[in-house]
């Protein structure tokens, strides 16, 4: 494996429980617990707040964020669309992939998933400079 920075997995869910995507509590739940599974170190308390109807294309949504010292993990949920965005961000290379699909077919319900997967800083560097 060539050496590099970190991973980063996208997440997009699509025809997701509306109940459940609009739960300020599960959110915070996964902000707490994702890192946990995987080992990594909360640098901050997760925060989630309540985003406003903007008028546009966002009809109002739940948007966490925690800063870990391997990086962060967002989730932004809009239950009047049933659909959710989130992103795994990690320094620590090899995430289980399919396991954090899996876990979030199971915490939103969704019907469809869309994940893209990129491996950041490719040309790290291996020493300061």
């Amino acid at each position: 494996m060539s050496q590099h920075f970190g991973e980063h997995l996208t997440i997009d869910g699509y025809g997701g429980d509306r109940e459940l995507l609009n739960d300020k509590n599960l959110v915070l739940k996964i902000l707490n617990e994702l890192p946990k599974i995987f080992e990594m170190h909360l640098l901050a308390d997760p925060l989630v707040v309540l985003a406003p109807d903007n008028g546009h294309k966002d009809p109002g949504s739940w948007s966490g964020f925690v800063i870990i010292a391997e990086s962060h993990i967002s989730i932004h949920t809009f239950p009047r669309r049933k659909f959710l965005s989130a992103d795994i961000y990690s320094c620590k290379n090899e995430i289980d992939t399919k396991y954090i699909e899996k876990y979030f077919k199971e915490k939103f319900k969704p019907q469809d998933l869309e994940t893209n997967f990129i491996k950041r800083g490719t040309r790290y560097p291996s020493e300061n400079i």
